[in-house]
């Protein structure tokens, strides 16, 4: 019989939650979760409490120093996570790390770098390329129904209030290409290959916000296909359909739609089809976070599976650079008003 995987979380807050209940329903695919850590004690008992976990911390290096952990997972704000990444690097404990990677490029370059000094599982969990509707997408295109794809369009828009529950949002010195763009960049390289260059134009339109609500970006790839990627926290338009992700993409054989209501249109010379794509409603998944929350099982499942393997996640750490590189490119083009190239990964 195959041993468990032992578990800890750090961070105990808003989106954490949705981890805790994704290690939980993992326990029967051999995760344990035997402790949790926030720097709030409150939440740390609470999250303990709630999800059956023996053991809570409200520091880190405890938890490392009293438990053996296999698989440490990070759902902690960004501005923490070089520190913490540091830290179980350096213990030599597997990490997940979550999105954004890091405030910025270097801070996201030392983690990866270390973690490979050391030899160690460090993957970062972006979840959108696991949600179930872009699965979907990603086999239509991966299949070749289409052909090559050759434009497309990848779009999040909304008025949900996305500050009521993160209200830090306002004072971001970079906000949404950071927070959501890193979502909908990362699946156009997923779906049109690597990026050659970025044109980015952003605007504020909540006066409130100190950075960047809405940005327009368009990238030409590597394999000449141009995509536009557009997303916004101030979108007002009814029904909202936050938080799908709609898209389209096209190739020379056709092309795949996501439209909203999570219906996915598929068109090959003369015939359509279209079909439902949308999550399944888990007992603790909630309309309409649930496409989202099962997009977070589905990620917990890959990085315990590559763990377990002893492979990178298909996020590791070097290929969400790729993506982090394209955010870097699309807000120096928004300040230089020019095209701008992603950096190579070192």
């Amino acid at each position: 019989m195959t041993e468990p995987v032992r578990v800890a979380v750090v961070g105990c807050g808003f989106f954490a939650r949705n981890h805790l209940f994704a290690w939980k329903d993992l326990a029967a695919h051999g995760a344990d979760l035997v402790a949790v850590c926030d720097i709030d004690p409150a939440k740390a008992e609470a999250a303990a409490r709630e999800f059956g976990v023996p053991h809570w911390y409200t520091d880190m290096d405890d938890l490392m120093s009293s438990e053996r952990v296999d698989l440490l997972d990070i759902a902690t704000r960004m501005d923490t996570h070089g520190l913490l990444v540091g830290k179980a690097v350096a213990a030599g404990i597997a990490t997940i790390v979550q999105k954004p990677f890091a405030p910025d490029w270097d801070a996201a370059v030392a983690m990866k770098q270390s973690a490979e000094a050391t030899g160690v599982f460090l993957a970062v969990h972006e979840n959108f390329r696991f949600q179930t509707p872009l699965q979907r997408v990603r086999n239509v295109v991966a299949g070749g129904a289409i052909g090559v794809p050759t434009w497309g369009r990848i779009s999040f828009r909304t008025g949900y209030d996305v500050y009521a529950g993160q209200p830090y949002f306002y004072d971001e010195e970079r906000f949404i290409i950071l927070d959501l763009g890193v979502h909908t960049l990362d699946m156009a390289r997923v779906l049109m290959g690597e990026v050659e260059h970025v044109f980015c134009e952003t605007q504020r339109r909540n006066p409130k916000v100190r950075a960047e609500d809405t940005a327009t970006i368009m990238l030409r790839h590597v394999s000449g296909a141009v995509s536009v990627v557009d997303f916004s926290y101030e979108s007002r338009k009814l029904p909202d359909t936050f938080p799908e992700t709609l898209l389209e993409i096209e190739g020379p054989e056709g092309s795949v739609i996501l439209e909203p209501g999570l219906q996915m249109r598929v068109t090959r010379g003369d015939e359509t089809s279209t079909t439902d794509v949308g999550a399944p409603l888990l007992p603790w998944t909630e309309r309409p976070w649930h496409v989202a929350q099962e997009g977070v099982l589905i990620t917990c499942r890959h990085m315990l599976e590559s763990f377990r393997a002893g492979e990178p996640a298909e996020t590791s750490a070097e290929d969400n650079l790729k993506t982090f590189a394209v955010v870097e490119a699309a807000y120096e083009s928004a300040h230089t008003r020019r095209a701008a190239k992603p950096r190579p990964v070192p």
